[in-house]
């Protein structure tokens, strides 16, 4: 069974439906979790005129206290909490080679039409992962 699971979050609300998962499965297999959140970088206009830095920086700030909560409610030690900034995809994938994850955890929203064409992020450490993927069909948004 699985020894080291790595739980990739965007820290949206559709991570409250996640936790439970997570715990439970990593619970079940008595594997070790981890837990990490890539923060996108901002497109690279004239970062010094608009104060993109600040924002960027507020952006990362705010993503490691989420993850420092997050990572207290399932019990996961700091030093397997992550924070990373790039493309979500690779940095996804390069922490879950780095730290010999055998099973990445990720919520998947059902997409359809043009956003299933262009491909999700899900969809793409599915195609791109070295270990197992367990993508959790998130609830659909009510309108």
């Amino acid at each position: 069974m699985y020894k080291h699971i790595l739980f990739a979050t965007d820290l949206t609300e559709d991570t409250e439906y996640l936790i439970d998962k997570v715990r439970n499965i990593s619970k079940l297999t008595n594997a070790k979790l981890s837990l990490v959140h890539v923060v996108e970088p901002l497109p690279g206009y004239s970062y010094a005129y608009l104060g993109i830095e600040d924002i960027e920086g507020q952006l990362i700030d705010e993503a490691k206290q989420a993850i420092e909560k997050l990572g207290g409610r399932l019990s996961i030690d700091k030093s397997a909490q992550f924070v990373e900034v790039g493309p979500t995809k690779t940095k996804i994938l390069k922490i879950a080679e780095d730290i010999h994850a055998d099973l990445i955890i990720c919520g998947s929203h059902g997409r359809h039409g043009l956003s299933l064409l262009l491909g999700s992020t899900a969809n793409a450490i599915l195609h791109g992962a070295k270990c197992d993927v367990l993508t959790v069909r998130l609830p659909e948004e009510q309108s």
